[in-house]
């Protein structure tokens, strides 16, 4: 997911590749000796950290759990709160590395994060896995120590758009995104998906600090559009959700993971929200599971957490499993256990786990969730889900 991008200035950038020093060796051997520690990094108490904690818990749920079998080398999950600020990420980085001796980092979580602290990471030598950066770019920067466990806004954009095409067979689309980075770029894919199978698209840009949306209202119902498709987190979705129903327009309404909340129905009323579809190249497991490792890993979560698993909790589970597994190997600096995970091969409880050269995964799957009766229910893969309404 890409958070709102701030350019980081010469100055801040220069600042933290001097503040790594002697620290950019493949980081340390934790902090004492006995135990290694490992950060995790996103918004942890800003307007959005509903997407960031569930990660963050299942991350540490694999830590704990590690650590219960009593290992030669213990593991602490060290949190850096960005409160989804960039220049947040780039400067908390080099704490991470030289303070802290962090030897792998899960996330940033945001893409606008990623931007601004993966080179710091990469000049730091610190094996980093996102759970849920989306930005199709960030694997084109040729960084050796980057990993993705979820498919980009490119899959995200385009799989929402083209499963509302075969439920709906629409013949006008309406895209509305904020002026984000995540939004404006997962807006394009949707966009340039609804264009290129034919309909006639329009689209409107929101100001995700404002409360009244009524121009874009205005706009969409004088188009009157058979699908409307919403670039953004749930934090304005619900809103901008509530005021087109308010207003009038009955287009089937979708989103990207950035509105995968109970709080998107919180915000636009359970009435409101009936039907709206979300996508996110997550799977959380809802209901009632017979996989043998999804049963025991919900079951687990939910003692420790005392809520079921929610937005990126697998991913964030298998971020860690991942670190676990390099070190349980004997890998205990960032060099070794970055070479580790060039042949990793797991089945996580997310998904299937192999790294190509670039740090994108070899597959990926879009699965679909839909808001039914006030609450949001998982249809299946975005090729195979039958939407509702």
């Amino acid at each position: 997911m890409r958070r709102n991008m701030l350019r980081v200035t010469g100055a801040v950038a220069m600042s933290a590749v001097l503040a790594l020093g002697a620290a950019a060796c493949g980081g340390g051997d934790g902090k004492g000796g006995d135990t290694l520690n490992i950060g995790f990094m996103g918004d942890l108490s800003g307007p959005d950290s509903s997407i960031v904690i569930p990660p963050n818990k299942g991350a540490q749920l694999a830590i704990e759990q590690y650590n219960a079998t009593n290992p030669k080398k213990k593991l602490k999950l060290v949190n850096y709160d960005t409160q989804g600020k960039e220049n947040q990420a780039a400067a908390l980085a080099p704490k991470a590395i030289k303070d802290d001796k962090v030897v792998a980092m899960i996330g940033p979580a945001f893409s606008g994060e990623s931007k601004a602290a993966d080179g710091i990471l990469e000049k730091g030598k610190i094996p980093n896995i996102t759970p849920s950066a989306t930005n199709p770019d960030l694997a084109k920067q040729g960084y050796k120590y980057w990993h993705r466990l979820v498919a980009t806004d490119a899959a995200q954009g385009a799989g929402i758009a083209e499963a509302m095409i075969k439920a709906k067979s629409p013949k006008k689309a309406y895209v509305i995104n904020g002026k984000k980075a995540y939004s404006v770029g997962i807006g394009d894919f949707a966009f340039n998906t609804f264009k290129g199978k034919g309909l006639t698209v329009q689209r409107d840009q929101i100001d995700e600090t404002a409360s009244d949306f009524s121009s874009t209202v205005t706009k969409v119902k004088s188009f009157a559009p058979d699908v409307i498709f919403y670039g953004g987190y749930y934090s304005e979705g619900g809103k901008l959700l509530k005021q087109l129903r308010d207003g009038g327009v009955t287009a089937m309404f979708a989103s990207g993971d950035g509105s995968l909340d109970a709080k998107l129905v919180e915000g636009a009323g359970a009435k409101q929200a009936e039907n709206a579809v979300i996508g996110c190249p997550c799977f959380i497991p809802f209901g009632q599971q017979t996989d043998p490792t999804l049963v025991k890993f919900v079951a687990d979560y939910k003692a420790k957490v005392g809520a079921d698993p929610s937005i990126y909790s697998t991913e964030g589970y298998d971020a860690a499993s991942a670190f676990i597994a390099a070190i349980k190997a004997g890998n205990t600096t960032g060099e070794k256990i970055n070479d580790f995970l060039k042949t990793y091969t797991a089945k996580g409880v997310s998904k299937e786990i192999k790294w190509d050269a670039t740090g994108e995964l070899a597959a990926t799957t879009i699965h679909l969730y839909q808001v039914e009766g006030g609450t949001i229910k998982w249809l299946g893969t975005s090729d195979q889900a039958k939407l509702k309404g």
